[in-house]
């Protein structure tokens, strides 16, 4: 963040992760661990893959350009682009820029670009699956204490514009068009419950952390209860934001499929 205010809140919720229990950090740590670069190269591997039984190259090029750009961008701007400004005073650990987290960004470009390259009636069970793993990893960024609530909200953005480029490129070229086939009620269910879920999140996020600053909490003063409540604000927030981003995209392919076989090879 870029106030002063901001800067303690986030280090505030840092803080309040030591409190988190063994289970949770352990978790955390192996579902963060598990992220490597052969892990990601396996995803796009997996997502070219359909994109190519699917007899679309094109498809394989958007789902595996939304993996690979996420992290281009991401790993440009947290190392090249956007310096965290020293607005407190803080040493060790806190002092590093970690903004966009980069594991988010792989979850969500993931999540993207599978429902890029899957067919139309296997979407809402790829976005309930791939979900339920992104909103996980990007809490757990915060638990582990690997990144800030904002790293996880611009790796959201950053996945989000990937995603909405390949998508508007494959409209370009014809691949993107209306789907004529029934209402799928499940599909409608699914949404609503995944939007109230979200809301719930963020709501309950909003609270933990607006009611002690509308108090006049000093968040630049370590306090284990203030710093707990801190943690599990941004904790439930990284899990809203990153569901609404989701549900946001997913949102804009309504009612629209992708073409399977390519004209041109059948």
């Amino acid at each position: 963040m870029l106030t002063q205010g901001g800067q303690a809140l986030e280090n505030a919720a840092l803080r309040g992760a030591d409190q988190a229990n063994s289970e949770e950090l352990s978790a955390a740590s192996q579902a963060l661990g598990d992220i490597t670069v052969v892990s990601l190269a396996v995803a796009a591997t997996v997502v070219a893959l359909i994109g190519l039984l699917r007899r679309r190259i094109d498809l394989a090029i958007a789902g595996v350009g939304v993996i690979v750009l996420g992290q281009v961008i991401t790993q440009t701007l947290k190392r090249f682009v956007l310096p965290r400004p020293a607005l407190v005073d803080v040493t060790g650990d806190f002092v590093h820029n970690s903004f966009p987290s980069g594991h988010t960004t792989i979850a969500m470009t993931v999540l993207f670009a599978a429902l890029i390259v899957v067919p139309y009636r296997w979407r809402g069970v790829t976005l309930f699956l791939t979900l339920t793993w992104a909103v996980g990893i990007g809490a757990f960024t915060v638990t582990a204490k690997w990144h800030r609530l904002s790293d996880t909200l611009g790796a959201d953005a950053v996945a989000l514009l990937c995603a909405c480029l390949a998508s508007w490129w494959l409209a370009r070229k014809g691949v993107i068009v209306p789907y004529t086939g029934p209402t799928r009620r499940g599909r409608i269910v699914l949404g609503v419950l995944l939007s109230c879920a979200a809301v719930g999140f963020l709501a309950l996020g909003a609270f933990l952390w607006m009611v002690p600053t509308l108090r006049g909490v000093d968040y630049s003063m370590p306090n284990e209860a203030t710093d707990y409540t801190a943690y599990l604000g941004a904790h439930a927030l990284a899990v809203g934001f990153t569901a609404v981003t989701a549900l946001q995209f997913w949102a804009l392919w309504h009612r629209l499929e992708t073409r399977g076989a390519d004209p041109r090879t059948t």
